[in-house]
């Protein structure tokens, strides 16, 4: 299977540049896979699509505001992006311009930040060792921007724009954007209808930038998330499947850690690890009954994982669909329901 089995054509004024204002104004697009029905929604009639029972899957990540602007003693402009931490101080960065960022060399952030190059990965990634004076997270909050994709070319005004309102857990680069269409009233509609709402956790990594690079999607490596599953969440979630009630992914993230932790089809163990799932077709799903997504990247790991759900002939229908119907597209754009 080749990665431009996965292409479609996207308009560049579909891109997404702000978030909805509010929130849950933004469209959806409900899709039924049984019989490739489609409609047109706005993401607040969203419960008209829930029931009482159904399980809804969230991801508490929270984004770290994980780009920093540093200057080495010579005044070379370098530019960090935390991908992941090891300890309390050190860490793997994605680094700009890499070849700025040689073993040894210091790179100085402000007064109280400073980091040492302790080795060279693949692809611009170093480890480093940071120096502070003070709590790491209260620093990065007063001099870092949060990681916004490419394809987004204007700064937010506010980082709560790029965090979910049930963002707890601090460890993201990139935000699990599907969430991001929920709004404090519209989680307590939901619940006050009886859906439970279960939560687990995906630090989502520098990956979700990453392209496929290889023209054979088996021969794609796909990069190392750290998830979570609690002892309550997995027991929630198995007794939901053993009563036959629907399991419903917020977010391709979600996907990735009940797929992760599944042990066999309708059942998932609690416990946390580093996962490297990929999925596409064929895929059998062990836990995921339905998906709540935005619009991904032509030939990404994301729409390979929708095809796998939806199937990709369909998931390209439903693509160009939403295309000509002028949905937005990616991290702010519009979402879609899969059921």
């Amino acid at each position: 299977m080749n990665k431009s089995d996965f292409y479609y054509d996207l308009p560049q004024e579909l891109i997404a540049q702000t978030p909805a204002e509010p929130r849950d104004s933004a469209r959806l697009l409900v899709y039924d896979r049984h019989n490739q029905h489609k409609s047109n929604h706005v993401f607040k009639d969203l419960p008209q699509f829930l029931k009482k029972g159904d399980v809804l899957v969230i991801n508490n990540t929270k984004v770290l505001p994980a780009r920093i602007y540093g200057k080495k003693p010579t005044g070379a402009n370098v530019e960090f992006l935390l991908h992941k931490r090891h300890n309390l101080t050190d860490w793997e960065v994605l680094v700009r311009p890499a070849r700025k960022a040689m073993i040894g060399d210091k790179i100085i952030f402000s007064d109280k930040l400073e980091a040492t190059v302790l080795s060279i990965g693949e692809e611009g990634i170093r480890n480093v060792r940071f120096a502070f004076d003070g709590v790491f997270e209260d620093i990065l909050s007063s001099i870092g921007e949060m990681p916004l994709p490419h394809y987004i070319h204007e700064k937010i005004k506010n980082n709560e724009d790029y965090q979910t309102i049930y963002a707890k857990v601090d460890g993201s680069s990139a935000a699990p954007t599907a969430g991001l269409h929920f709004t404090t009233e519209l989680m307590e509609k939901i619940r006050d209808m009886g859906v439970e709402i279960v939560e687990v956790l995906l630090h989502v990594g520098l990956g979700t930038f990453r392209p496929v690079k290889t023209d054979n999607i088996l021969e794609h490596k796909m990069h190392s998330e750290y998830y979570s599953v609690s002892e309550e969440a997995a027991q929630r979630l198995n007794i939901a499947k053993q009563e036959g009630r629907r399991v419903i992914a917020v977010g391709t993230t979600s996907v990735r850690v009940l797929e992760s932790a599944s042990i066999q089809k309708g059942k998932i163990e609690a416990g946390s690890g580093n996962t490297e799932i990929f999925i596409y077709p064929p895929y059998e799903f062990k836990m995921v009954d339905a998906l709540i997504t935005n619009f991904h990247l032509p030939e990404s790991t994301l729409i390979m994982l929708i095809s796998a759900l939806c199937g990709r002939e369909q998931t390209l229908e439903m693509y160009k669909y939403a295309v000509e119907n002028k949905y937005r597209f990616f991290s702010f754009g519009d979402a879609m329901f899969i059921r």
